[in-house]
């Protein structure tokens, strides 16, 4: 193998067992999706393990960063957390029920809708996701800097970024 020759993958393997038993499929798209579904999975764990000295999950902690990204006052309805995060509003009154259980965050009615309600990030919150965030943006770099240059990177986001678009992601 010369030095030009990326190394196998299980993906390849995956791909090369199609080849012989169906030469006829094109199995490109399978091994783009592979390994973004592997990766995916394994950065999940990666992740996991980054947050969980601060005592939170991934989906906690999407929370908690959604909240943080919206700016002062660090406030959103659970409508708006619910859309942003993909979740149904039972997923998100779980994890809303917990964070605010170990004052990371806390509901109050809405002061324009009398039926709603709204989530403010609490301070020991932000301080919480602002650690967080930093561990998790570690890991991700970590994995980053042991594979891709930074041109490649920027490149590599490009690229997901336009298949993101064009499915409608």
């Amino acid at each position: 193998m010369t030095s030009s020759t990326p190394p196998q993958d299980p993906v390849d393997a995956i791909t090369a067992q199609w080849a012989v038993v169906r030469p006829d499929l094109d199995t490109v798209p399978m091994a783009v999706f592979g390994r973004i579904y592997r990766l995916g999975h394994t950065m999940a764990a990666r992740m996991d393990r980054a947050y969980a000295p601060h005592g939170i999950s991934r989906g906690e902690f999407d929370v908690l960063a959604t909240l943080r990204r919206s700016g002062e006052p660090y406030t959103l309805s659970p409508r708006e957390l619910s859309a942003t995060l993909m979740l149904t509003t039972g997923g998100m009154t779980g994890r809303l029920d917990k964070l605010e259980r170990a004052g990371l965050l806390s509901r109050s009615p809405d002061p324009h809708d009398r039926r709603g309600l709204r989530v403010t990030l609490s301070e020991k919150g932000r301080e919480l996701v602002d650690e967080a965030v930093t561990a998790g943006l570690a890991v991700q770099r970590e994995a980053l800097e042991g594979a891709l240059d930074e041109r490649e990177a920027d490149q590599l986001a490009g690229l997901l970024r336009k298949l993101l678009t064009a499915t409608g992601a």
